[in-house]
């Protein structure tokens, strides 16, 4: 009888909640695995890297609810590795950081089966450092201790040594432990903390639900009780606390607390959501249009061979250039053919994308908008001058139609197809019911035309009820509220830039 080959478990630290914040080899752990066994605590949008053919498995214990216990959550590991498939167990904070992955490391090893771990950045010193409190710092103090919080600190048989842990460290570092939160401030003062010793209760650190409550051991427990506070939280004891006022960063940034859905293609995503990221935001991608080639490149090969005949070509998009100039080279061409053509760029980032290209924009209009290039084409464009303009199969018609009232004579060729995105629906809609995305983005008539289509078109303004809708503009804010969409923000200024602005002013925040 043939032995299945074995195969191999990763246990994975996926950091404290940020995303970004787990390692490299982390998210190649990620992207190659059969199986990705997840907690409650990992990011969800780490599971986006997944390959689509991955078996996902939630295995999430909170404190009053387990998906599975642990000794399921170690068999199911060593079952799924039996079977000869690379499983990745991706675990909220470090693995071997309360995290209980030491126990699934030796049943994998009485199991003989192999296993690596990857170290993630635990919560113990990321979640402080998101709220401005460095765990050790010069002119405070040198030694810090990482104690769980989970142990009733009333217990007669406690692991923790209170009278050395209490006065031990500079700073104190307690994981999981706001249900046990009287207990572990009477037992510090008992042995010997100052009542005054400043503390700090983190909650969802590094994400943008973050909360911070600050107070002293005499006092936080009656604060937190107040706010509402629970896990999952990181208590911080120690005068490092008295540093968040003057250090923290994170909370004050201008997006913060802002869930943002990203509707653009995944090749065109990554603009917007680092300008999101970059501002405090949490940007959700969720690509409802795809841009694939056209089915047949006569038209446009058949242009791009008679390119020297045109006067003006005009580019409207990022994608019409980059599709451009990828069948110019198919077509063994260059940009010396373009040496008497006069360019067009509509926006700054497709003037940009052809600027890397060594090629100097002629025009930019002032407005993206298909009349005001035409507004100023007047007197550029002169009767019997032969334009091009390679495009998307859907992009409206207007413009070759005023381009020929102005006598021009246009070539309208498709170079891109824009078709229904493979975004994750059910995410969305689940995220949109409950409230939990801030505002959803449409930077074309397509990507709202999509959204509905992938949401239901039955059931989008619903679930769009508690979450505000930006567009890059009024042609874009024009089609949704065709479809029954309320627009809430409308960027001046029909750009990427234009709209992070707009969604800023419309929470008030400034840069």
């Amino acid at each position: 009888m043939m032995m299945m080959a074995k195969g191999i478990v990763y246990l994975v630290g996926a950091g404290p909640g940020d995303p970004g914040l787990i390692t490299v080899k982390g998210l190649q752990c990620i992207r190659q695995a059969d199986v990705v066994v997840y907690d409650r605590l990992a990011s969800p949008r780490l599971l986006a890297h997944a390959r689509p053919e991955a078996e996902l498995i939630y295995v999430g214990k909170s404190p009053d609810r387990h998906a599975m216990v642990q000794d399921e959550i170690n068999q199911l590991l060593v079952d799924k590795a039996k079977e000869g498939k690379v499983v990745t167990r991706l675990k909220g904070g470090d693995p071997f950081v309360f995290g209980r992955g030491g126990e699934e490391a030796e049943l994998l090893v009485e199991n003989g089966l192999p296993f690596e771990v990857v170290p993630g950045i635990t919560s113990a010193i990321s979640v402080p450092a998101y709220a401005g409190i460095p765990v050790t710092h010069r002119g405070y103090t040198s030694t810090f201790a990482i104690v769980t919080g989970n142990e009733d600190p009333t217990k007669d048989d406690s692991s923790i040594a209170w009278d050395k842990i209490a006065t031990g460290a500079g700073t104190l570092l307690f994981l999981m432990g706001m249900g046990n939160l009287p207990g572990i401030c009477a037992r510090l003062i008992e042995y010997g903390r100052s009542p005054q010793t400043p503390v700090a209760l983190i909650r969802w650190g590094t994400r943008p639900e973050q909360r911070t409550l600050t107070g002293t051991l005499d006092d936080i427990c009656q604060k937190a009780t107040a706010a509402g506070f629970k896990n999952p939280a990181v208590i911080v004891v120690g005068e490092v606390v008295n540093l968040r006022d003057k250090l923290a960063w994170f909370e004050n940034r201008p997006l913060f607390g802002k869930r943002i859905i990203v509707t653009r293609s995944r090749e065109q995503a990554s603009v917007l959501s680092s300008a999101i990221e970059a501002l405090g935001g949490e940007p959700w991608e969720f690509p409802t249009i795809s841009i694939v080639p056209p089915e047949d490149f006569t038209a446009l090969d058949s242009a791009i061979n008679d390119v020297r005949s045109y006067r003006w070509l005009i580019f409207t998009s990022v994608n019409g250039v980059k599709m451009f100039f990828d069948r110019m080279r198919k077509n063994r061409k260059d940009i010396r053919d373009l040496s008497d053509v006069r360019l067009c760029a509509i926006g700054p980032r497709t003037r940009e994308e052809l600027e890397q290209r060594g090629l100097l924009v002629d025009y930019v209009p002032g407005e993206y908008r298909a009349e005001e290039i035409v507004e100023g084409l007047k007197g550029k464009v002169l009767p019997g001058d032969r334009v091009l303009l390679p495009r998307a199969d859907i992009a409206r018609k207007m413009l070759p139609q005023a381009l020929e009232e102005m006598g021009a004579i246009v070539q309208d060729v498709v170079a891109y197809h824009t078709v229904l995105g493979d975004g994750d629906a059910t995410a969305i809609r689940e995220a949109l019911a409950d409230g939990t995305i801030n505002v959803v983005t449409f930077t074309s008539s397509s990507t709202v035309r999509n959204f509905v289509k992938l949401v239901g078109e039955g059931t989008a303004p619903e679930l769009l009820a508690k979450t505000s809708v930006a567009s890059i503009g009024p042609i874009t804010s024009t089609t949704a509220r065709e479809l029954g969409l309320r627009v809430d923000i409308e960027a001046k200024e029909y750009t990427i830039d234009g709209l992070v602005q707009a969604i800023m002013d419309h929470f008030g925040r400034e840069v």
